[in-house]
């Protein structure tokens, strides 16, 4: 085994196999639909093992250095074997959301050049539709696809594809004995792509050193030896990559993953496995405080919850239900990270930069703003050196994003005067009603107090009254029901004007929704940020799932 780069994920999974081959280094639990745990182990050695298995497969794919396949499944064992499988032979892989179907999946495989997929059988189908595309397959770089067999749903026929495998048969026979090629950690380890909020997704140009240099701020973060990490997130995200799966191999800890987020069997996880700390983000927390109230809420071997985004105003609130500490984080793919370790700074506060970097508010003219003056967030090395950002095939953004020697967040927000920092929304993201600026948060926590609300996400829409920059306030909610639509829910048993009356109960008055806009479910990404475009393609004030005071 090659040890060329300790920042490469090939080499650490490499070095704890001299050492502790055996351990447990990844459960991978899946919840089936009865309710029922399965799970699967990946051992140190078992990791190395499959992954030098995809690694001969990509060399008999005549796959070279550098080229790129895409990675289309949920929180599988297989998933990290990839990664592990790229590494071994310095090819690039390109996660994707599994749920991505149609010309946005046709368009990050072209984008990326992906020569490959290896996909999970219930994404086969959208895969194959996107492939057939007759606009998208003149342009499709794909050449083979591998199939991983779950029992999840039945795939459509494999031979819809010509060269197609199964991951089965590329893991059957003797373990090849290849030797680590990624030897220089600025190479790409993948692509990964932005959200794409506002267009087409950007794809980050990662390489090894932002994966395996990030896995070794474990310490930082708040973990111990001993210590069991958990993440329902995606591992197509890099929250869960890095701060989860990154930290507990480079640490050599236990981690637990689970398929997908579970915000029901949440605690029955944490318990059942043993673990310490998970991470979640803003868009999770309502969903997760939204859940009835149980008597062993407080029950659990969680001894901090790593918060990208966790609102203020349910950070004490959150705490004492469920008997655990915050460590509030904030950061991007591209770079930039703050903390705020439990005891250390104000509830609210996203932290202070790492003592490797530099953070400062700045206002339209780059000029630093005052103390409590919101502003753009923007970091930098301590040293003065712009933290390099690089989108592929994009030049123009990579500039854009570090013009002036600063990495730009994209974010607003602003520091006190002992220098702690503050989120409070995206660029063009923040609702302002009659003047003033309104936090969602407050919002979104009076409402998940609500017995009948399950999930909720407040936004901004245009104001009804026209005035320019003003937004009126609307409040997703997901209420309990049974199995009837959104629609059918509402014009039987839904009490909207009950709602209402709640909020003006609790609420300032500026703040009560002017909308509530009933449905099954707050579209997330994949790293459960909820998807505002997607609300405000379906809201309608003539809508019979929307409801105005």
């Amino acid at each position: 085994m090659s040890h060329s780069s300790p920042l490469v994920l090939a080499n650490i999974i490499g070095a704890h196999c001299q050492k502790d081959a055996n351990l447990d280094a990844i459960t991978f639990v899946h919840i089936t639909a009865d309710g029922k745990f399965e799970d699967e182990v990946r051992s140190y050695q078992q990791l190395w093992d499959y992954g030098q298995h995809i690694a001969a497969a990509l060399d008999q794919a005549d796959m070279q250095a550098g080229d790129s396949f895409g990675l289309l499944m949920k929180n599988h064992p297989e998933f990290v074997d990839a990664m592990v499988g790229a590494s071994i032979s310095n090819t690039v892989f390109v996660p994707i959301d599994p749920r991505t179907k149609g010309d946005k999946l046709s368009y990050m495989l072209n984008f990326a050049e992906c020569r490959g997929v290896i996909v999970a059988d219930y994404a086969l189908a959208n895969l194959l539709s996107a492939l057939a595309e007759p606009e998208q397959a003149a342009q499709s770089t794909v050449e083979w696809v591998w199939v991983l067999e779950t029992a999840e749903q039945p795939p459509p026929c494999h031979q819809s594809f010509a060269n197609t495998r199964l991951l089965r048969d590329i893991y059957s026979g003797p373990t090849p004995a290849l030797a680590v090629r990624a030897l220089d950690p600025e190479d790409p380890m993948q692509l990964l792509f932005t959200s794409g909020t506002t267009g087409d997704p950007k794809a980050i140009v990662a390489p090894h050193s932002r994966f395996g240099g990030n896995a070794t701020l474990g310490e930082l973060f708040g973990l111990q030896p001993g210590d069991r990490p958990y993440t329902g997130l995606s591992l197509t995200h890099a929250n869960a990559q890095i701060i989860t799966l990154g930290m507990g191999l480079q640490m050599g800890l236990r981690t637990v993953v689970s398929r997908q987020f579970t915000k029901s069997r949440l605690w029955d996880i944490t318990r059942r496995y043993g673990c310490t700390s998970f991470n979640l983000l803003g868009g999770m927390t309502n969903a997760i405080y939204s859940e009835a109230e149980l008597d062993n809420d407080s029950d659990n071997p969680v001894r901090f919850v790593l918060s990208a985004g966790m609102p203020a105003q349910l950070w004490a609130a959150f705490q004492k239900r469920f008997s655990v500490k915050v460590f509030e984080f904030y950061g991007a793919a591209e770079g930039g990270i703050t903390i705020n370790p439990p005891g250390h700074g104000p509830m609210g506060s996203i932290g202070k930069p790492l003592p490797s970097m530099e953070a400062q508010i700045v206002n339209e003219h780059d000029q630093p703003c005052a103390d409590n003056e919101p502003g753009r967030i923007v970091f930098r090395a301590i040293d003065g050196q712009v933290l390099p950002v690089k989108y592929f095939k994009n030049p123009e953004a990579s500039t854009k994003k570090t013009y002036g020697g600063w990495l730009r967040m994209g974010d607003i927000g602003y520091r006190d005067e002992q220098g702690w920092f503050y989120f409070l929304y995206r660029e063009g993201g923040g609702i302002r009603r009659n003047g003033d600026f309104i936090d969602p948060a407050p919002i979104e926590k009076k409402l998940a107090e609500h017995a009948q609300i399950r999930d909720v996400f407040v936004y901004g829409v245009p104001a009804l009254s026209g005035s320019v920059g003003e937004k009126d306030i609307v409040a997703a909610i997901v209420v309990a029901k049974g199995n009837d639509s959104p629609s059918e829910q509402a014009s039987a048993d839904f009490n909207s004007a009950a709602i209402f009356d709640y909020c003006r109960q609790h609420l300032p008055s500026n703040t009560v929704p002017s909308y509530l806009q009933c449905i099954d479910e707050i579209p997330k990404t994949a790293s459960e940020k909820p998807q505002e475009r997607f609300l405000l393609e379906q809201f309608s004030t003539q809508s019979t799932t929307v409801f105005s005071q």
